[in-house]
């Protein structure tokens, strides 16, 4: 199974061997799974990646809701 591509590219913004060793080989426990959420979190702030959806536009008013009733 190849690495996914954006670990391989972290491990240019890196010089920790732990992070290094995670990145290439893989979480082994539940605590090295978060540690690679974190490192994945902390690559797409170095990418300016952004993930989250804009939010949905849930204004109303009484006068709209009143309406609808009718």
């Amino acid at each position: 199974m190849a690495l996914e591509e954006w670990r391989v590219e972290m491990q240019k913004y890196t010089i920790d061997k732990g992070e290094l060793k995670l990145l290439q080989e893989g979480p082994k426990s539940w605590m090295q799974a978060m540690r690679l959420g974190a490192l994945k979190n902390k690559y797409e702030k170095i990418m300016g990646i952004k993930n989250d959806p804009e939010p949905k536009n849930c204004q109303s008013s009484f006068k709209e809701w009143n309406d609808s009733i009718k």
